[in-house]
């Protein structure tokens, strides 16, 4: 048997809520899953020590959207395959399938759109495994990648490891840099702490300004690491503060307790999925009202995310 799941959101932190569906079809049907999903989800690298994905079929400009849909459906024909998980309510997908060949179809209700999207998967899910799914994500890492990545930094137990998640998918959604270097700071007086920086390509203006701060030689950068770079180091550290990115949801499915800054973004929708995500909110916001055009980098108070950071750093 063969059996496609179509999962086209374009987040890393997407594919990670999602993963726990993943891995439930996977074992319901006994079989690996060849998976559907954008570049930009790092769905390779992510599951690269997972036995739950046989295949990763990219999304990209030559077969996406309406344009890519003839050389889509080649391919996905191509491979033969009995039954398909589509995590969305788009007609094209359905069309893709049926035209595809495919004879078992499962789907979302069409035009699902504005939901809390861990749950919606759950309910998906667990109407076709017949049974109550956790929606907390694991990453499962090779054990002796960890350990090499630890002796390669010289992990040791002299000093707390943050990940600093100084990145963001926008302005809007990013918490002061002085912030972050200021809470850096501060927190080595409390503790003898190492950062890891999370941060891209994209960040160097920010990622400098921590490297030439004070607490600048206590920091390693990940700028120039791949996600499956990424993984160990972040597996080794003991905590996660910073905005809501990728490396957050990394961090809390690889059992790093993670706080998290949600200033312009779903705060239910990207924390309550998991006991490991502490989400701070503006002042005068719930989880449930913190939302995309909140616009509330101001009114997260500097104290608040010390205290409660200090708090995890010394328990």
């Amino acid at each position: 048997m063969k059996v496609l799941v179509i999962q086209t959101r374009f987040g890393i932190g997407d594919m990670i809520i999602f993963s726990p569906y993943l891995k439930a079809i996977s074992e319901k049907n006994d079989v690996k899953l060849s998976l559907l999903a954008k570049e930009s989800s790092r769905a390779n690298e992510l599951f690269k020590d997972e036995n739950f994905i046989d295949e990763v079929i990219k999304l990209d400009s030559t077969n996406d959207r309406i344009l890519g849909f003839s050389k889509l459906t080649r391919e996905i024909k191509n491979k033969n395959f009995d039954k398909v998980f589509i995590f969305n309510g788009s007609i094209r997908y359905r069309f893709l399938a049926i035209f595809s060949g495919i004879k078992e179809i499962y789907q979302y209700p069409f035009f699902t759109s504005n939901d809390v999207i861990f749950q919606t998967a759950k309910v998906f899910t667990e109407n076709y495994v017949k049974k109550v799914l956790s929606t907390k994500p694991f990453i499962n890492l090779n054990s002796k990648t960890v350990i090499d990545v630890k002796n390669k930094f010289n992990f040791t137990n002299n000093f707390k490891y943050i990940v600093l998640g100084i990145s963001a998918s926008g302005p809007t959604k990013r918490w002061d840099i002085e912030n972050y270097i200021n809470l850096a700071i501060k927190l080595n007086e409390v503790k003898n702490c190492k950062f890891i920086i999370a941060a891209g390509k994209n960040d160097t203006e920010i990622i400098n300004k921590v490297i030439k701060s004070k607490i600048g030689k206590n920091c390693l950068s990940l700028e120039n690491f791949s996600i499956k770079e990424t993984l160990p180091v972040i597996k080794n550290c003991d905590l996660y503060v910073g905005n809501d990115t990728g490396f957050m949801h990394i961090s809390a499915a690889l059992g790093v307790k993670t706080i998290s800054l949600f200033v312009d973004s779903p705060a239910y929708s990207y924390s309550g999925y998991s006991d490991n995500i502490e989400a701070i909110v503006p002042e005068g916001e719930t989880l449930e009202s913190t939302t995309h055009d909140t616009l509330g980098k101001n009114k997260i108070s500097f104290e608040k995310v010390f205290e409660k950071t200090k708090e995890y750093l010394i328990s």
